[in-house]
């Protein structure tokens, strides 16, 4: 299934994403893919704030990974641009991709072999204020999180 929407700012795309949490469940792999610049952490901080995370949510692409424990489930937020090479990649990242909250992969293609079942968030630029973003998966655990998109749809 798939499901696309347009948002015409930063703010847009945050309210998305905070809607779309609700329906996460522990266990759930977001894999999100963009260009520089695109959104991706403007998404994951929406995500965050709909898990009822408090605090400052960035990039971890210095760190490769940044966990915030602080919602309503945990929130795991992978940048593997820097796992290209494949060197360094046991770091421990299967037993969060795996674990007890919600994991969100930003260049999921250099760690592919870690990711199962994943619900695959895609983010284009249309424009300097407007993005495409798609959500996308034929695993019928995310069935949930397809309707709630529906209702989203609805919402926006």
């Amino acid at each position: 299934m798939i499901i696309k929407f347009i948002t015409n700012s930063a703010d847009k795309t945050q309210l998305l994403a905070n809607k779309l949490a609700s329906a996460l469940e522990k266990g759930d792999v977001l894999t999100l893919d963009g260009d520089l610049g695109a959104g991706k952490t403007t998404f994951v901080q929406g995500l965050g704030r709909g898990l009822g995370i408090k605090g400052n949510i960035n990039s971890p692409t210095f760190n490769i990974l940044k966990c915030y424990f602080n919602g309503k489930l945990p929130l795991y937020h992978i940048d593997a641009y820097r796992l290209e090479d494949h060197v360094n990649t046991d770091i421990g990242l299967e037993e969060v991709i795996e674990g007890d909250g919600i994991a969100v992969i930003e260049w999921p293609k250099f760690i592919q072999e870690m990711i199962f079942e994943p619900l695959e968030v895609s983010i284009k630029i249309v424009s300097e204020k407007e993005r495409e973003i798609s959500f996308q998966s034929d695993y019928i655990k995310y069935q949930r999180v397809f309707d709630r998109l529906k209702e989203i749809k609805d919402e926006l």
